[in-house]
């Protein structure tokens, strides 16, 4: 499983967002900025993470699994079900 760097820090979190409030955009392919990395975190339920890139690979998130995302990749989740979760950023 990827792992966060140890030189990041968090500098901003979205609001909780649930199978009803997910934004569109999270839920087709879409990146972050060079510098920014992300930590997807599910409080309830599970969420399907995917990153397209380089290598295609598939993970369900739980509250005991959270999702890296590393800079510039092309990602999506999916919620699978109801669900809780936000997304912390780090830079």
């Amino acid at each position: 499983m990827k792992q966060l760097p140890d030189h990041v820090v968090a500098y901003k979190r979205t609001s909780e967002f649930t199978e009803d409030s997910v934004p569109a955009g999270l839920l087709r392919a879409h990146h972050t900025a060079a510098s920014v990395w992300a930590k997807i975190v599910v409080l309830e339920g599970q969420l399907q993470y995917t990153i397209n890139e380089p290598q295609p690979e598939t993970t369900i998130l739980d509250k005991n699994v959270f999702g890296v995302v590393e800079p510039t990749v092309l990602h999506e989740v999916k919620p699978l079900g109801k669900v809780r979760f936000y997304v912390e950023f780090h830079r």
